[in-house]
């Protein structure tokens, strides 16, 4: 099973570091990420995989936006099934 999460906000050193680290905390494993800093503004696009989550998904969303409270970011996950049923065609 994976994930997409995005992050958007200023810009700031330690971003990718920070929500890396929460994916690696809570056994998370990212599987691809695109990143953007167009003039002061962050944006980051991340695929992970979350069949080794040690937590359950609300619990992992949870933890991504009291990052993006702590850090003034608008961090969102979305799980592959509802991104998939969002974008077909």
């Amino acid at each position: 099973m994976k994930a997409v999460v995005t992050v958007i906000g200023k810009d700031m050193v330690g971003i990718l570091a920070r929500v890396s680290a929460i994916c690696a905390d809570k056994g998370a494993n990212v599987l691809e990420v695109t990143q953007s800093i167009m003039q002061d503004m962050f944006a980051m696009i991340m695929m992970i995989d979350i069949s080794g989550c040690t937590v359950p998904f609300s619990a992992l969303t949870d933890e991504f936006e009291a990052l993006g409270d702590r850090l003034g970011l608008k961090i969102h996950v979305m799980h592959e099934d509802v991104f998939n049923s969002m974008h077909r065609i």
